[in-house]
């Protein structure tokens, strides 16, 4: 297999960054906005409000590359919180009680910070720009 796909692994791996990112950034947008769908927004100065913030500014961040260490550092560790505060109480395994998502978010993006941005994003941009090497 590694051969079949192996040769596309950096592509493939944006496309995945790039998708969770934005999927990431909508579950912000529908908690702030209540858009996408018909939810209402939520307040603001709430922890769902701080959930929103993470999620709509990590999302993006990690969707366009730019500080993707640390969006996706953040966006992991509100993922962990969000299952443990959201999820857990009302059974002891994610298929029970409804936290796969968290918990797929939670080790994705815990990976993403692990790997950084990759091709395709303005820190792999940054990286590479001619006169950025030069000071780095």
């Amino acid at each position: 297999m590694d051969s079949f796909l192996g040769k596309y692994s950096p592509y493939l791996y944006a496309i995945l960054r790039i998708v969770s990112g934005l999927l990431y950034a909508m579950h912000g947008s529908q908690k702030l906005f209540g858009w996408p769908g018909d939810k209402p927004a939520v307040e603001l100065v709430s922890l769902m409000g701080l959930a929103g913030i993470i999620e709509l500014v990590g999302g993006l961040l990690i969707m366009i590359g730019l500080l993707t260490t640390w969006a996706a550092f953040i966006a992991s560790g509100q993922m962990a919180a969000a299952y443990f505060i959201a999820h857990a109480p009302q059974a002891a395994l994610p298929l029970l009680n409804g936290g796969e998502l968290a918990v797929i978010y939670c080790f994705l993006f815990l990976y993403i910070a692990s790997k950084g941005a990759g091709i395709w994003s303005v820190d792999g941009a940054r990286r590479t720009h001619p006169v950025t090497a030069l000071h780095t």
